[in-house]
């Protein structure tokens, strides 16, 4: 089974992130409310804020996430949830594996602003799930969510070969959490491409239909398709199809459009690129 990818444009036409305020993309997420925007969050250090931004890379402002710090934010996923979208926000990034837990914010998806106007807003955290990883600490810079399944999805970044974790999206009890680890999978770059850490997930995001995730290493994309009948960990228990190299410096972001047809990359730095894959399909 392989997904199809349409021919790319070159790098040179490629649409540029408009935002001086993004600098260091960790995370990119489509908009519930009008698949013609994007969410991106900055990594560790950076604001609090969810910028965003039109699929050509269009600034449209920005949302300040109130009485919370960005420790090492990686990865951000949209979804929605009885009939109301909503943005997850994983602060679960942890390069020397020393933080005991982690930490994943739960927001309402702000409201896109007026056709030609900025977005200036702010929103609370509707739910915090503080979380530890089945084994001790774990690096994480990929996690997306299943709300038809009821599923938060991580990977890990640094294990050879990645494992695989779950967490409920509806915790049924409170406190601190136990993301268990349900298998592990493959995303190898092929031999002799000589990029540095080229099979270490950096970002995960799941298709609106439920019928496939999306893995970016600082190699390339991939995808893992799920019959009906399977799990998640079987899905990600077979090889993926290889999308091919990103020609990005360091991506770390990755997002299926609102009708699950293309994947949108984008890289760490000002300005950067976004590459897109064009699924034409399973044969």
């Amino acid at each position: 089974m392989a997904a199809n990818l349409l021919a790319e444009e070159p790098a040179a036409n490629l649409p540029k992130i408009e935002s001086d305020s993004i600098r260091e993309a960790s995370g990119l997420a489509i908009s519930q409310k009008d698949g013609a925007l994007l969410w991106a969050i900055n990594d560790s250090g950076g604001t609090t804020d969810l910028h965003l931004m039109g699929v050509k890379g269009e600034d449209r402002g920005k949302a300040k996430v109130e009485g919370v710090t960005n420790r090492d934010w990686e990865d951000l996923s949209s979804f929605t949830l009885d009939g109301t979208g909503y943005l997850l926000i994983a602060d679960t990034g942890d390069n020397q594996a020393k933080h005991d837990t982690s930490t994943l914010l739960i927001v309402r998806e702000p409201a896109p602003p007026e056709p030609g106007k900025m977005l200036a807003a702010s929103v609370k955290v509707e739910r915090t799930i503080e979380f530890r990883f089945e084994g001790g600490p774990v690096d994480c810079e990929s996690v997306a969510v299943d709300a038809g399944g009821g599923q938060i999805l991580l990977l890990s970044k640094r294990t050879q070969p990645p494992q695989v974790f779950e967490l409920p999206l509806k915790p049924s009890s409170p406190g601190i959490q136990t993301a268990k680890r349900i298998g592990k999978t493959t995303v190898e770059s092929p031999a002799g491409a000589s990029i540095s850490f080229g099979n270490q997930p950096t970002a995960l995001d799941i298709s609106p239909d439920r019928s496939k995730a999306a893995v970016v290493t600082y190699y390339g994309a991939f995808v893992f398709t799920r019959a009906k009948e399977e799990s998640w960990a079987e899905a990600f228990s077979k090889r993926p199809t290889s999308l091919g190299p990103h020609g990005l410096l360091q991506a770390e972001s990755i997002a299926f459009s609102s009708d699950g047809k293309t994947l949108l990359v984008v890289s760490e730095g000002k300005h950067s690129m976004i590459r897109t894959f064009s699924l034409k399909g399973d044969k």
